[in-house]
């Protein structure tokens, strides 16, 4: 036998009030006791309530969600920027679908598409190198979008993110500044921001007069631990060995880490590194790695309130390009050459 769903009716009824002071207590808390507010959620959960959607679209026009794209749901640098997004979101009363590209131009395409039919407030998406085809599905969607992590020239709506050449610059830079000069560089992945910091680490080689392409070791694999200490193993094994290594990434800083420990390389005695992103495990790890600061959860707070004022008050920021900046925490792992 097919039970039944429970109707907002039905939670009036067991909460006795109206229907309306119901609606009104799940959309906005604010606007009714915390007394009735409890009474209300309590039928809400004996009778396993769970809102139409569809049918409060119809009625008010507003769809309460907002679409975000990630790069992946795996890598661990977009939980600070998701968590953001909950963080202000979520309390305002609006829903978060977040879809992945896994770094597939055809899937962000895809995915761009998918969000539009559900018909949200706003668009928040990773990257600012989106293809032509995406970016005119953007443009045309109606809605604001906010394009971050990255900085553009010619943002598509609103841009909130950092200039990753010059954070990976500056990284370079600063193991130049301390005194090494065989800088190595290793980064997977090569999607625009992998890219940047590429550029960035060249830029800063060539205005030392160091730079020399047998120092640059790349895969197009995803960024893992083991990507790290593969790429370093390569480099060492062609006669190559750095005395400091720029990874593009944290998760590939560590196991370039992991493959000196195991070939007796001395970090940071015999070997400086430092990674990109702050990530939490880089603080603890012995010696704690050198990292380039990304504010990524300042990024996700800054793309949520802008969506919010545009869409509750239509206020716009008066800059439609936000820089959050980066710094440098230069931890155990880098260290002047003896």
């Amino acid at each position: 036998m097919r039970r039944k769903r429970s109707t907002l009716a039905d939670v009036a009824s067991l909460a006795g009030v109206s229907a309306v002071t119901v609606s009104r207590a799940l959309r906005r808390p604010d606007m009714v006791s915390a007394k009735l507010h409890d009474r209300i959620q309590a039928a809400v959960r004996e009778l396993a309530y769970v809102p139409d959607v569809a049918a409060s679209r119809l009625a008010s026009n507003r769809t309460h969600t907002i679409g975000v794209i990630v790069s992946s749901l795996t890598n661990g640098v977009f939980a600070d920027y998701i968590n953001a997004l909950h963080d202000n979101l979520l309390p305002a009363g609006y829903q978060v679908l977040i879809l992945s590209t896994r770094y597939s131009e055809e899937e962000e395409e895809k995915a761009i598409g998918t969000l539009l039919g559900q018909h949200p407030e706003a668009i928040i998406i990773v990257g600012v190198d989106q293809s032509a085809h995406a970016r005119h599905l953007l443009e045309r969607s109606g809605v604001p979008v906010v394009q971050t992590f990255q900085l553009t020239d010619d943002p598509i709506d609103i841009n909130v993110g950092l200039d990753q050449r010059e954070a990976a610059h500056a990284a370079t830079k600063a193991l130049i500044d301390l005194g090494h000069r065989r800088i190595g560089v290793i980064a997977s992945k090569l999607d625009a921001r992998a890219r940047a910091r590429l550029d960035g680490y060249g830029r800063a080689m060539r205005e030392a007069g160091l730079y020399d392409a047998k120092w640059v070791s790349t895969t197009p694999q995803q960024t893992a631990v083991m990507a790290g200490g593969q790429l370093l193993g390569e480099m060492i094994e062609r006669g190559d060995r750095p005395e400091a290594v720029f990874c593009c990434d944290d998760l590939l800083a560590l196991g370039v880490l992991f493959e000196c420990q195991r070939r007796g390389i001395k970090v940071p005695d015999e070997m400086s590194i430092i990674g990109f992103n702050n990530l939490e495990f880089a603080a603890c790890a012995y010696p704690a790695l050198a990292t380039v600061v990304t504010p990524r959860y300042e990024m996700g707070r800054l793309a949520a309130e802008i969506v919010r004022k545009i869409i509750e008050s239509g206020e716009r920021p008066a800059n439609n390009r936000i820089d959050v900046g980066y710094s440098l925490e230069l931890r155990g792992s880098v260290r002047r050459p003896h």
